[in-house]
């Protein structure tokens, strides 16, 4: 995990935005980056970005994101929602044995069926 700063891509009209915060967090072979940047008017607001290497067939490594913007408005009811439905997981669905944060080391528990 590690929290950096840099410049983001130019926006439609060729002025370079500054991220203000950068948070990226390794999760197996995925990492997360949450991001504050500033908009033209120097309004805060996230962006959350999942990065997942993949191999094409032609055997080079490509990145495949997904990213979503949230802005500080929606924020409580995003943080509200999130809670909840992580909190449902680990109510019902939560599996002790899950590795901490590392796919690559999972083994799958012994079971009695």
């Amino acid at each position: 995990m590690e929290d950096y700063n840099r410049i983001e891509d130019a926006d439609n009209s060729g002025k370079k935005r500054d991220e203000v915060y950068s948070k990226a967090i390794k999760a197996g072979k995925r990492t997360y980056f949450f991001d504050v940047k500033a908009t033209r008017k120097d309004d805060y607001y996230i962006t959350i970005t999942e990065s997942k290497k993949k191999a094409s067939p032609d055997g080079n490594f490509f990145y495949e994101k997904h990213k979503i913007f949230l802005y500080k408005e929606d924020f409580d009811k995003f943080i509200e929602g999130l809670n909840e439905v992580v909190s449902y997981i680990k109510a019902n669905k939560f599996d002790s044995a899950l590795p901490d944060n590392n796919e690559d080391n999972y083994q799958v528990p012994n079971s009695d069926l």
